[in-house]
């Protein structure tokens, strides 16, 4: 691809899943570091907003409700997340981080060097730029159900 060029959505894709690999590692590495499994903390990660049923953390992660149950198990026996009732639908369970589990994943994204690097070699402005054209691009992904 030349300077010239626009790169095609076939570019950006394949630009993304490389970057988003990368990511993934790192996070993967971090959350090691404090004897969690990627899941796990993939798991911790989707609690920043509140309380959520397994069954909606099983479909942003995209497996079997099943699986987050054992990973919720191990998280809770841990200390890193507690179950309870729904207010709006007591057949319900909620998983809510506990503060230990909200320190842990915020020292896991601390400790993400690789990701922090490249993030680092963006100037202030070209960060806000890509803050911003990826805050564009969330809204029609997540009304399409990926997040």
């Amino acid at each position: 691809m030349s300077a010239s060029t626009a790169p095609t959505r076939a570019d950006l894709l394949a630009l993304l899943a490389v970057i988003t690999t990368a990511q993934w590692q790192d996070f993967g590495a971090a959350a090691a570091r404090h004897g969690l499994t990627a899941m796990q903390a993939k798991v911790l990660s989707q609690l920043d907003n509140g309380p959520l049923p397994m069954r909606a953390i099983a479909e942003r992660l995209v497996c079997d409700a099943s699986n987050i149950t054992g990973i919720v198990d191990r998280l809770e026996s841990h200390g890193f997340v507690h179950r309870e009732v729904s207010p709006s639908d007591r057949r319900v369970k909620n998983v809510v981080t506990t503060d230990s589990g909200r320190d842990t994943i915020r020292r896991v994204r601390a400790e993400m060097r690789a990701t922090h690097g490249a993030l680092d070699a963006l100037g202030e402005a070209e960060r806000a730029s890509l803050y911003d054209m990826l805050d564009r691009m969330r809204p029609i992904m997540e009304s399409r159900g990926q997040l």
